[in-house]
């Protein structure tokens, strides 16, 4: 049970954060994917609100970064809060914004991984991943390993699960499972398995530029962050770490700058009506910061709206998951040991 199951889809995250003050306060917050008229703006204002210890918004522009750190200033002018410059369509970048993060602080409690792209074109990320999964699930993935080591020194002086890390999703997940086979739509041979659902309408599964589709991208991309919880949430739930996966609400944000009128139409329908923004945040508030989610149950991993519920069937097995870890393992070049959360070195 929720502490407040009467939170629904017209909660607001400024009403989340008052909800949960006391739990918000003193905490070390890294927010991925900061910038104005953003989930991550209206986000990291509601935290701060609420007198969090230290604020960390990691995102790729210092400009818009910086527009974001003013209206902080001016709301919560005794927040603590850092600037961290962060690609994640770049692992040279996540790794060098690592760095920088621990220079700034030995322990995180909540890590926020809100960032994400839907190019509509056929796009690559320097390492050659399709830029969807390899921003919006690679990306997170790397930042996430690396800073494994500063979640679980929080973990270990605050109360079991209160260490958290929040990876958002969407409803788009049902679009996509993780195609094994060509995860970087190249027009392979995918199995039964890897394909999308039968029911989805022809115009969400077409193709328009070789084997590309941007909703078949995207869902993959979402697919990835909700079984990269579930792998966390296996794995680090001992050492007091929990880890869930979030679908905000049908909203208009800067990423749909690319989408075209269809495109735009089914983004209307994935939810009962259109959320501003700050409602938007709401439910990543209340995954960061609920307590009453310290003692849950371990397969309440995804949330829907500010409610927990059951992701599409392809987003709920570990052996999935763990097939899904060791891909990113490779595309990343480096294995993570989460037993003892030691880095292993990278590999060729």
């Amino acid at each position: 049970m929720l502490t407040h199951p009467e939170f629904n889809p017209q909660t607001t995250a400024r009403e989340a954060a008052s909800a949960f003050a006391s739990t918000i306060s003193g905490k070390t917050v890294v927010i991925v994917g900061v910038s104005p008229n953003s989930l991550g703006e209206t986000l990291a204002l509601a935290i701060a609100s609420q007198n969090p210890g230290l604020l960390i918004l990691a995102s790729r522009t210092d400009a818009k970064l910086r527009e974001v750190a003013k209206q902080i200033a001016t709301g919560s002018p005794s927040t603590n809060v850092k600037l961290i410059l962060l690609n994640l369509s770049s692992q040279v970048s996540i790794r060098q914004a690592a760095d920088q993060i621990r220079e700034v602080t030995q322990k995180i409690n909540i890590l926020i991984n809100n960032a994400a792209t839907n190019p509509g074109t056929h796009e690559f990320t320097p390492e050659r991943i399709e830029m969807q999964f390899g921003s919006n699930h690679i990306g997170p993935f790397l930042l996430t390993n690396l800073l494994l080591p500063e979640l679980r020194n929080a973990a270990k002086v605050t109360s079991h699960g209160s260490t958290r890390i929040v990876n958002v999703s969407s409803t788009g997940h049902r679009l996509s499972p993780i195609r094994f086979h060509d995860y970087n739509f190249e027009g392979k041979e995918v199995p039964l398995d890897e394909r999308p659902p039968v029911n989805l309408p022809e115009s969400l599964t077409r193709t328009s530029e070789g084997a590309y589709n941007p909703f078949l991208a995207y869902g993959q991309s979402k697919t990835g962050n909700i079984l990269f919880s579930i792998f966390l949430r296996e794995h680090l739930h001992g050492s007091g770490i929990l880890s869930f996966a979030v679908h905000p609400g049908s909203i208009w944000t800067n990423l749909s700058r690319s989408l075209d009128d269809e495109q735009r139409d089914f983004i209307a329908r994935t939810g009962d009506f259109s959320k501003n923004q700050d409602q938007g945040a709401a439910p990543m508030v209340v995954a960061a910061f609920d307590p009453s989610l310290n003692n849950s149950n371990p397969s309440d991993i995804y949330f829907d709206e500010c409610k927990i519920a059951d992701p599409a069937p392809h987003a709920r097995s570990l052996q999935v998951a763990t097939k899904l870890w060791e891909l990113s393992e490779q595309l990343v070049g480096q294995k993570f040991d989460l037993s003892s959360v030691k880095q292993n070195p990278e590999v060729s």
